[in-house]
């Protein structure tokens, strides 16, 4: 019987946790034994005692890293911790850390990256974990910016006199951007979107938004994003969210690429133009960047000449229980996929395996 282990997180912060006790029947059920690390699901509320009474075995780091075959993570752990032959499953963001990359190789590891996978698959759909995490970060980049902002979203009538909606600008359609379109609506701001696709718009006012019209649009991408702007259009681009951003009183950023330094889209001068009190939330925010000029990445706040600054990468995590739960379902679902009579089987001729698939047998993909 093959092993799959569930490893506790090790990047500062990260609150989720590849699997939860739901999930565990299932990948009993294919013939794997699953082990936890310990306290691996504390931080998205699952203690041992969870996963121990759904049939896993929560054992010390030592002792799953020597006895499973299959490995689940949300980020990468580090490499000194896998072994040949081992089959690595989680978010590892390849295109952006190519040192990770050489080390599993070198190391004989299998890494399979759920980064890669081909979203226009429908058989891939549920597997599909940039999607699930995306529409998390969506919705609590809405609740953040209402948490935020220092007035009222919807429209009130009160005896102390009317208070206006909140005006929202939802930069990127994705499945972020809409995730935050549809619930700064459902607080009862008045929301618009933007997107350089010209086939968003359509989605954009489905959700009761209004769409924003820049003049530069782009619809030649693949796999669900724009393609790369060239240097004039990104200027044309800047210049006009530039002249209308300082209409409204919050913006959320979304318009993130795996792997990759997101677009900027909200310069400096841009940010000069906004009210006193305005918020921007960018979830985009991380280590290659963000949408948003100077923008942070460790999650704090900046307040500069009276706009509140956020940067925001970690929203999925700062809702652990619902993403892990999320998260884990597309895990099993990849799993499914994978395992063929209790022991996992890498195809690299498979349409899915052979996209996600970053290193087998000593090579980089």
């Amino acid at each position: 019987m093959a092993g799959l282990g569930v490893v506790k997180e090790s990047e500062p912060g990260e609150r989720r946790v590849a699997a939860v006790p739901a999930v565990v029947p299932r990948l009993t059920a294919l013939g794997l034994d699953v082990l936890v690390e310990h306290d691996a699901g504390v931080g998205a509320f699952h203690p041992d005692s969870a996963y121990a009474e759904a049939g896993a075995t929560c054992v010390d780091a030592r002792t799953l890293d020597a006895r499973v075959d299959i490995v689940w993570c949300v980020g990468p752990p580090p490499p000194e911790r896998l072994r040949a032959g081992q089959v690595l499953l989680g978010l590892l963001s390849p295109d952006g850390n190519p040192e990770l990359v050489a080390a599993l190789a070198a190391r004989g590891v299998t890494a399979l990256s759920l980064d890669r996978l081909p979203r226009t698959l429908s058989r891939a759909q549920s597997m599909d974990a940039l999607t699930s995490q995306a529409n998390i970060a969506g919705y609590k980049a809405a609740i953040l910016a209402a948490d935020t902002y220092g007035g009222y979203f919807p429209l009130l009538m009160t005896a102390a006199g009317t208070a206006r909606p909140a005006q929202v600008l939802v930069l990127g359609a994705g499945v972020a951007g809409l995730a935050a379109i549809g619930t700064a609506r459902r607080l009862g701001a008045v929301v618009t979107g933007y997107d350089i696709r010209p086939e968003t718009r359509e989605e954009v006012q489905s959700l009761g938004a209004r769409f924003l019209d820049l003049g530069v649009t782009v619809s030649d991408g693949v796999g669900g994003y724009a393609r790369a702007l060239t240097d004039e259009e990104r200027e044309a681009q800047q210049e006009a969210l530039q002249e209308r951003i300082g209409d409204f009183d919050v913006v959320i950023t979304t318009a993130l690429v795996p792997g990759r330094r997101p677009p900027l889209l909200v310069t400096e001068e841009a940010l000069k133009g906004m009210r006193p009190g305005s918020v921007v939330i960018d979830i985009a925010a991380g280590r290659f960047g963000g949408n948003v000029e100077g923008v942070p990445v460790d999650g704090t706040v900046v307040v500069d000449d009276g706009v509140t600054v956020v940067g925001a990468g970690r929203l999925a995590s700062a809702m652990a229980p619902a993403a892990s739960a999320a998260y884990a379902r597309n895990l099993s679902a990849l799993t499914a996929h994978l395992v063929r009579d209790g022991a996992p089987v890498v195809d690299l001729a498979d349409d899915i395996v052979g996209a996600i698939t970053v290193t087998h047998e000593g090579s980089v993909r």
